[in-house]
């Protein structure tokens, strides 16, 4: 599957030459925007795997574009694409979650790299999120279990096991995690207070 991109230049002969380029390389060019809210709105409709944004564009420019869209997590990876190579954009851009930065004029030796270590480097912090995500989802079950069974083991004289497995074989029975069934205990105490 080729990966999909969107282009954002207020300069219709950059979005035209870069678009080719890409095409060229077999990369799916999915929308083109001539400023910042366009390619925002694109982002949200197509969810691309790369958005290449021109820092100057009228109504919203491509650091605001770029911080909505990391933000909101709207495409894989962010390039940005300018005739400005000034400190102060490059700072800029490193605080809106922008991935590579180019300087105009683009070539495809310049533009295709850039491209494909954005994407993989976008790819590469979509799983660090992922996994981050997924640890605090297990702490937090296990936190909520752990509360539980000392609930069960302090009402029901139960032993630390025979809590823990009462909520394992009650969360098979219902089908459910035994974070659900643990919650349920938790409710349950509170419930008679």
């Amino acid at each position: 599957m080729s990966k999909r991109i969107v282009i954002a230049d207020d300069e219709p002969i950059t979005r035209m030459d870069v678009a080719e380029m890409l095409m060229e390389a077999g990369y799916d060019v999915v929308g083109k925007a001539s400023d910042g809210f366009d390619a925002v709105e694109m982002c949200k409709k197509t969810k691309p795997d790369l958005v290449i944004l021109d820092v100057k564009m009228p109504l919203l420019d491509g650091l605001m574009a770029a911080k909505i869209i990391s933000e909101e997590e709207l495409a894989g990876a962010i390039v940005l694409l300018t005739a400005y190579s000034g400190k102060e954009f490059i700072e800029k851009a490193k605080s809106v979650g922008v991935l590579s930065y180019l300087v105009k004029p683009v070539t495809k030796q310049a533009l295709l790299p850039a491209v494909e270590i954005a994407m993989h480097k976008g790819k590469e912090i979509l799983d660090i999120k992922k996994a981050h995500q997924k640890t605090n989802e297990r702490l937090e079950s296990r936190i909520v279990v752990d509360r539980a069974k000392s609930i069960l083991m302090s009402d029901s004289d139960m032993s630390e096991e025979e809590a823990y497995n009462y909520i394992r074989k009650m969360s098979m029975d219902k089908r459910c995690t035994m974070k659900d069934i643990a919650s349920i205990i938790l409710m349950s105490k509170e419930g008679v207070k």
